[in-house]
């Protein structure tokens, strides 16, 4: 479910251990900006299933629950990938293999969490959301984290559902069950994921070789990489056109989308000429304000159609 967004490599402080981390500890484990991303696609489907404005208690605990779920994906994610990271520049100054908490800790608030969410959507939206919901958990902590991750160089494509499954759950959070229209903003997101994640695998491949992980650019190479990068950002312009075809959305989702996608076939187009060191961040940061902004125009224009 976490499968959003990566962080792109910062300067980090130095590790510091000994296990009794405080609240940011905590908060890092949740991957704090993916998981906000991972809400905000949740509550564009929920604007987008209904005409007007979205009713308050799905739209709160909906979000609340999504979050907490986001959260305990993410933490396990740091438990599972504790090893590994500690091997890896951009991670090893996590909160697992820096020593700030143990495992032990890491475990019991990563179950709470999960265990919360469950709760949270049952009670207080609906039992399909929190089925729902509590499957993307698995999907991304268990089934990406722990084996896709591991097994195949297609991991991101395959575990990418996980991933793209936050507009669904907010789909169902209001209406209670799971229309074509919440497939589209699935769809979108899952063919978003590997021009995402491959441009940062590409900027980190020397570290996923270096712990075995076999990521596209590991086994293939870069400029096979780049081919499929380039193959999927097509394949995603033409996903981001069906909501209009299908009236979900109208001209200003059309404008907006029209210029993010030209950005985006921009950086796809330089990194694909292999003269840009740089491009392959560049592309993994740019993917992610375009995938905010591109789901923003749609509730500006689902609100503007709404009204006319």
């Amino acid at each position: 479910m976490s499968s959003l967004p990566g962080r792109a490599p910062t300067d980090t402080p130095p590790i510091v251990a000994g296990g009794d981390g405080g609240w940011r500890d905590y908060l890092e484990l949740t991957k704090p900006k993916v998981s906000l991303l991972i809400v905000f696609t949740a509550i564009v489907g929920m604007v987008l299933a209904v005409p007007g404005m979205v009713p308050l208690g799905p739209l709160l605990l909906g979000s609340i629950g999504i979050a907490m779920a986001s959260g305990s994906a993410a933490a396990f994610n740091h438990i599972l990938d504790q090893r590994i990271d500690a091997q890896m520049g951009r991670t090893k100054r996590r909160p697992l293999p820096s020593g700030h908490l143990q495992e032990n800790q890491a475990v019991l608030f990563a179950a709470l969490l999960g265990i919360s969410s469950v709760i949270v959507l049952t009670l207080g939206v609906n039992v399909l959301t929190a089925a729902l919901t509590f499957l993307s958990l698995i999907g991304y902590a268990i089934v990406y984290t722990l084996w896709l991750k591991r097994a195949t160089p297609q991991n991101i494509v395959i575990g990418g559902a996980a991933g793209a499954a936050p507009p669904v759950l907010g789909w169902a959070a209001v209406t209670g069950h799971v229309e074509p229209q919440a497939l589209l903003l699935f769809l979108i997101i899952f063919a978003w994921t590997p021009p995402h994640f491959w441009a940062l695998a590409i900027a980190r491949r020397d570290d996923y070789a270096r712990v075995g992980i076999p990521m596209l650019p590991v086994t293939h190479g870069i400029a096979y990489t780049r081919l499929q990068i380039l193959l999927y950002t097509i394949l995603m312009i033409l996903t981001t056109l069906l909501p209009c075809l299908v009236n979900m959305s109208g001209v200003i989702y059309l404008v907006v989308a029209t210029l993010l996608n030209a950005r985006f076939m921009y950086f796809v187009w330089v990194l694909n000429q292999g003269v840009r060191a740089d491009f392959p961040i560049r592309t993994f940061r740019y993917s992610i304000t375009y995938l905010t902004w591109l789901f923003a125009a749609m509730i500006v224009d689902h609100y503007f159609l709404w009204k006319i």
